[in-house]
């Protein structure tokens, strides 16, 4: 009878801990995110010849940080959408996800996320894709497409196509477009990313009309690199915890870009 007693209590203090365990998939608060706020930029840019929106990225521990860029992108007044370009999370937990997103929710314009690295750890992906929505996805904002790819092959041991070139290239027939960005988290180059495709990617993206360039982030700081000796620039951006961000405007003929510090 005692054994039993011990059995049952051991029992019972198992399913405490399972019930707040960090890695735990339950979701509250908004959910699929990234494709709401897809409609509301495609509506909110409609017949606009001129974009302009905020790049940020790794906010992962900084999230006193992330307020204060909240609180700063919302003093402009003619930024159309922010994209974070992922790692929210340290340790891929429920909780980092939703504390980041309800962060981000003080936005006064809509926002996207790209998957990390850091957010592909234990179920983080599963969490992600619940929260935000798939990990490779596509939108329009005026007459330009964003590409927002996932480049986090390392994390899936390369057990699966990342890049996604099956996702990649039905791309180029989708939507009329006349000008195309690439955001992602892990430049080609990256230990992130498969290099063994890094030259076919590149060849993929030079295929999609008006191919601007890339943004990205992983690496905590500002560079600005020609990466394949083609014209096409890889902009990568700072960590939150340093408190700037990268400031985008796309006109009908060019583009410009801003290293902003809050």
């Amino acid at each position: 009878m005692k054994k039993l007693w011990i059995l049952g209590l051991l029992a019972l203090q198992a399913c405490n801990v399972f019930e707040v365990h960090p890695y735990s998939g339950r979701i509250t608060g908004p959910e699929n995110i990234n494709n709401r706020n897809i409609q509301k930029i495609d509506e909110n840019t409609k017949g606009k010849d001129t974009l302009t929106y905020i790049f940020l990225s790794d906010s992962q521990r900084w999230y006193d940080e992330l307020e204060s860029a909240v609180k700063h992108i919302n003093t402009f007044e003619k930024v159309d959408f922010v994209i974070h370009g992922g790692d929210l999370t340290d340790f891929g937990l429920t909780k980092e996800f939703l504390w980041q997103r309800d962060i981000l929710e003080g936005l006064d314009v809509p926002y996207v996320v790209l998957i990390g690295n850091h957010d592909c750890l234990a179920n983080g992906e599963e969490v992600f894709e619940q929260v935000f929505g798939p990990t490779n996805f596509s939108f329009m904002a005026g007459d330009t497409k964003f590409l927002c790819l996932n480049t986090n092959a390392l994390e899936n041991d390369y057990n699966r196509p990342i890049p996604d070139f099956e996702f990649i290239r039905p791309e180029r027939d989708k939507g009329n477009y006349k000008k195309m960005v690439v955001p992602m988290h892990a430049k080609p180059t990256s230990e992130q990313f498969n290099n063994n495709v890094s030259d076919i990617f590149q060849s993929e993206m030079n295929k999609f009309s008006g191919f601007l360039y890339a943004n990205y982030g992983h690496e905590h700081q500002y560079l600005v690199n020609d990466l394949f000796n083609d014209g096409k620039i890889y902009y990568g951006v700072p960590n939150v915890g340093k408190r700037q961000y990268l400031k985008f405007t796309i006109t009908p003929t060019d583009y410009t870009h801003e290293l902003v510090t809050f």
